[in-house]
């Protein structure tokens, strides 16, 4: 890279080696068993990975959720409060298939584990997509995954009451099997200590209003953010051979949206997995998703293999 523009960019580019080293003593609180179960089908997560990437991310999180409580606390004092500790949210984003549901599991085990044992969260983007009979209505099932496929106002409902301390508060759950929310069923979140946030476009913003009215977005409830990064090719490999197994697996429910698909063959599976990617993917990724990587506070670049071979962390 010029040395120029590096000097001028917001981040800090770290290599693998580098960004492992910043470990230093956290110790290492899942077993072999647990990282497997934590990994999503075609991801590639072992303890080297956890080690290397994901303890010291662990141990910048902690430092910064105890700087976040002190600066909490120091705005009580000026403003003479005495509110109740509001969560710490963590948005992870990123692209279709690149592995932030990985990232988001694991993140949350291992945070679940400080000495402190603080209650930690998770909660996706799914299940505020809008119900199938609506995208249907609305023309947007081939846009299902953009911003415009989301309940935005009841995402940034949730979120605020959320980051307000307000509890209990529910989420929508989301059924990958039936491809809808499912009705009258919800999670509920009950004032966690860190809340994390997954989906591709959490980072997303609009355009800013002529007049200067507050418009707000879902990551201004975030305190800390990360975005998951691959090359276009690689994203697009990693889509098809997912398809590829969900077709042996999850598609091959009869309840399934996707049953129609668990009887092509490879050469039939191949060719509409591209189609697929090429076609509602891609375009979101290009679009939406990827505008939104520099405004993360972390970017964690995966190479061809799954394996995070970069880390760019934004200065402060």
């Amino acid at each position: 890279m010029d040395q120029r523009i590096d000097a001028i960019s917001p981040y800090l580019t770290l290599s693998r080696a580098e960004w492992a080293a910043l470990r230093e003593d956290t110790p290492m609180t899942l077993t072999p068993d647990e990282v497997t179960r934590l990994r999503s089908m075609h991801d590639r997560l072992d303890m080297t990975e956890v080690e290397e990437i994901y303890l010291p991310l662990s141990r910048l999180l902690s430092l910064y959720v105890a700087a976040t409580q002190r600066l909490f606390i120091v705005q009580q004092h000026f403003l003479g409060t005495a509110e109740a500790k509001v969560p710490y949210i963590i948005g992870v984003a990123g692209s279709v298939a690149v592995g932030k549901s990985t990232t988001a599991r694991v993140l949350q085990a291992l945070l679940a584990r400080w000495p402190n044992v603080p209650k930690v969260d998770l909660v996706t983007t799914d299940g505020f997509l809008l119900p199938t009979a609506v995208l249907e209505r609305e023309g947007l099932m081939e846009k299902k995954g953009f911003p415009e496929s989301y309940d935005l106002s009841a995402l940034l409902r949730f979120l605020a009451d959320v980051k307000a301390g307000r509890r209990p508060v529910r989420a929508p759950v989301y059924s990958h099997i039936s491809y809808d929310v499912l009705p009258n069923q919800w999670i509920e979140i009950d004032r966690p200590d860190i809340l994390i946030f997954e989906g591709v476009n959490v980072l997303q913003t609009g355009l800013p209003p002529k007049d200067g009215k507050a418009i707000p977005y879902v990551s201004d409830f975030f305190d800390f953010s990360v975005y998951i990064d691959a090359d276009e090719d690689v994203l697009r490999k990693w889509f098809v051979e997912r398809f590829l197994a969900f077709r042996g697996t999850a598609f091959r429910d009869p309840k399934a949206y996707f049953h129609r698909y668990s009887s092509l063959d490879d050469a039939e599976a191949i060719e509409t997995a591209t189609s697929i990617w090429e076609r509602i993917n891609l375009v979101n990724l290009r679009e939406n998703i990827l505008p939104t990587r520099q405004r993360a506070d972390l970017i964690l670049k995966k190479a061809a293999n799954h394996l995070v071979q970069e880390v760019a962390l934004r200065k402060l």
